[in-house]
């Protein structure tokens, strides 16, 4: 093989394809490298086509190496498992922008592998794998409309970032992700802290325009390295069949738009197809008349748009079905809030617990514990269908994410709300944007449980209808059916100051600035209506929180005191939770977070905890138990790990001949701190303490009165500070 390079200046650091070096026998293999982040992608597709489908068959699969961050993975077995949800999160970014580019006929199994080699904890590989996979399947055998480019966007301090490192995306208020083929944008993926539409689409554009550099690169790719393509099967239309399908159902299909609801329209649908197969020529089978069919319906509900503005269940273009709002649904948990519009139907359950019930993340990350979790259920009754219940597929780890990005930016910082936060979103019924549904009933169900999030978060999702003269629109708050037969699926989600998630799909070649800039700035009346319907159920969280919700406590405590808390492997904090029954997570800047459902055991936590960090001071009084006899006195401890000396002379106020007479060792007994000398040696009182008088506290190293013991009664010397004798 021989290798060949290209590269080009993005962002002020080189990317890098080269091609030829590694995996020759794939149909096209590349690595693609940003600063010190290097992934290595192949293309591979089978060479028969798969038999009994009819969708385009495409796997990608993002395999982080952990080796790739100088790590080595946790668990008995020491290898990577299954795909973490930040790898899902990666294939799903690349599928999107590279399905609509593949033939919608081809049947052969395509395969597309991105191995994580190298990360370096600045650049993305995200981005990496999106390039690296257009120039793979450019330079392949595999018919590809593409290339593709992706570039990264921030906004800092009122500039636009191509390309921000990660530690820069910390600060920024905008991250997005945007996805270019020639002029016009494919994807798009967005995370901002209330961003206004404006700068949305500023970056959209600087995005955009960056893109075309990389365009640029992978063009010269193809002409170096690139291999025939493959022609694609050529789609076969019984153009007779449709039109006599399309005559049949003339004038009866628009009774079915009419029907709001869902179920009574697909009755209506599905009646009039099975009248079909059994009225129509023999000549004819049923899945032939079953696609010209849906052909017909596709046709006549995108004409009727574009023509007629009418859309199904007679809504205008821009108008958003019925919307309600309930919270407060479940007894015994700590928040829910459900949204319904139309016929999508989202229940969010908020359930809040101590910090260390935190999300661990084995990943190339930093291992950065994760205090929010936002998982999103699509059972398979939400649609009136019979399926198996199985693991948590990408779409409803996609959607999750989606939801959970959206809601982030309103969230409480930790120091003001020290809990982890976990929402599950069952939807419960579906007809169009159950991912925006989710963030709507996540934001009630928040407010519901008493998080002081800063205000609601709703989202919409956006349609669009396009003919071959240019002609198009653009539809707020689309159905399901209407995203099956429309060209895109734009989801806006934001607060009433701004945006706080996008993501676009489109099953089109692209999309036009013009068309996308419309629908951002579209999204935000509906997004300002189904707020001002939210604010109407709850305008802020509740003033306390659920009675079944754990009580999180914050104390600070010095940083040289943590390891006296945590005690020699642990022993100490392990007592402590297991003598309280609440939750203790220490931070290394000597936050201490103690969780309890009960009040009196987190506060008996604190107060272990508070012992053993408090520094013993002069005059004040103690309760304490005596852990030691000897002829001259008593020690007595004070604190955990702090014991001080009560003098013989000092244990009552009348004479006392022997120690034994007046305690035993296991005795609880109140005394007052009467001095601390210079080695920081403590003596007790047990009658000072008794008594009510109100004289001084004496100073550090001055002598005890009636004071009859020195160092040469206990031999040698040495400190009593955290001593037990």
């Amino acid at each position: 093989m021989t290798s060949q390079s290209f590269e080009r200046e993005v962002g002020g650091r080189k990317l890098i394809i080269e091609t030829g070096k590694f995996a020759g026998q794939a149909n096209g293999a590349v690595t693609v490298s940003y600063g010190d982040s290097v992934v290595l992608v192949t293309a591979c597709t089978d060479k028969k086509p798969r038999e009994g489908i009819d969708f385009l068959p495409l796997t990608i699969d993002y395999e982080e190496r952990l080796y790739a961050a100088g790590k080595i993975p946790g668990g008995f077995i020491r290898r990577e498992g299954r795909p973490s949800q930040e790898a899902t999160l990666a294939a799903r970014m690349t599928d999107r922008p590279l399905r609509p580019l593949l033939p919608k006929t081809w049947r052969n199994e395509i395969q597309i592998i991105i191995t994580v080699l190298s990360v370096d904890h600045e650049n993305d590989t995200t981005i990496l794998a999106v390039i690296g996979s257009s120039a793979a399947l450019t330079i392949s055998e595999i018919p590809f409309d593409g290339p593709v480019s992706a570039s990264r966007v921030g906004y800092i301090d009122g500039e636009l970032i191509l390309n921000p490192t990660l530690l820069q995306l910390e600060t920024s208020l905008l991250d997005l992700v945007v996805v270019s083929k020639g002029d016009e944008i494919v994807m798009i993926e967005a995370g901002a802290q209330e961003v206004s539409e404006d700068i949305a689409c500023q970056a959209m554009r600087f995005g955009h325009e960056a893109n075309q550099a990389i365009l640029a690169m992978q063009e010269e790719l193809h002409q170096a390295c690139g291999k025939p393509k493959l022609e694609a099967p050529v789609s076969k239309v019984n153009q007779e069949l449709v039109s006599q399908v399309s005559s049949r159902v003339e004038g009866r299909l628009a009774k079915t738009w009419k029907f709001a609801e869902k179920h009574d329209r697909e009755e209506a649908l599905s009646n009039l197809g099975q009248e079909l197969i059994e009225t129509m020529d023999e000549s004819f089978d049923e899945q032939e008349i079953l696609a010209a069919f849906d052909k017909t319906l596709r046709a006549e509900l995108r004409s009727n748009i574009l023509e007629k503005g009418q859309r199904i269940g007679g809504r205008s273009l821009t108008e958003v079905r019925p919307i309600s709002c309930e919270v407060g649904l479940l007894p015994r948990t700590h928040g829910t809030g459900l949204f319904v519009r139309g016929q999508t139907q989202v229940l969010t359950i908020t359930t809040l617990g101590s910090v260390g019930k935190a999300q661990k993340l084995d990943g190339l990350g930093l291992d950065e514990p994760k205090y929010f979790m936002h998982h999103y259920n699509f059972p398979p009754y939400s649609s009136g269908e019979v399926k198996r219940i199985g693991t948590v597929g990408r779409r409803e780890i996609g959607h999750g994410a989606l939801a959970e990005k959206a809601l982030i930016p309103v969230l409480p910082k930790d120091e003001e709300f020290p809990y982890t936060i976990r929402l599950v979103s069952e939807v419960l019924s579906s007809s169009g944007s159950t991912s925006m549904a989710s963030a709507c009933a996540s934001s009630l169900s928040l407010m519901d449980a008493g998080v002081p999030i800063k205000r609601h978060v709703a989202g919409i999702a956006m349609g669009l209808v396009t003919d071959d003269q240019g002609n198009y629109a653009i539809l707020t708050d689309i159905e399901g059916i209407e995203d099956a037969y429309g060209d895109m699926d734009f989801k806006i989600a934001g607060t009433a100051e701004g945006i706080t998630a996008m993501q676009l799909d489109t099953k089109l070649k692209g999309l036009t600035l013009e068309i996308l800039e419309k629908a951002i700035r579209q999204a935000k009346d509906a997004r300002l209506f189904i707020l001002d319907r939210m604010q109407q159920t709850i305008n802020t969280n509740r003033g306390e929180l659920s009675p079944f919700a754990p009580r999180v406590y914050q104390i600070t405590i010095d940083q040289d005191k943590i390891g006296a808390v945590i005690g020699s492997g642990g022993k100490t904090i392990r007592a402590i939770i297991a003598e309280t029954k609440a939750s203790v997570d220490i931070e290394d800047d000597g936050t201490v977070r103690i969780g309890s459902a009960n009040e009196e055991d987190a506060q008996k936590a604190i107060k272990m905890i508070e012992n053993l960090t408090k520094e013993v001071e002069i005059g004040e009084v103690y309760t304490g138990k005596v852990v030691r006899l000897m002829n001259f006195g008593a020690f007595v401890e004070i604190l955990p790990g702090k014991d001080g000396l009560v003098h013989i002379s000092e244990l009552a106020d009348h004479h006392v001949g022997k120690v034994e007479d007046e305690v035993q060792v296991g005795d609880v007994v109140t005394v007052r701190v009467i001095n601390i000398d210079h080695m920081g040696r403590i003596n007790l009182s047990r009658r000072a303490a008794s008594e009510d008088a109100t004289q001084e506290p004496r100073r550090q190293d001055s002598p005890a009165p009636n004071r009859r013991f020195n160092q040469r009664d206990e031999g040698p010397s040495r400190p009593f500070r955290n001593k037990r004798f």
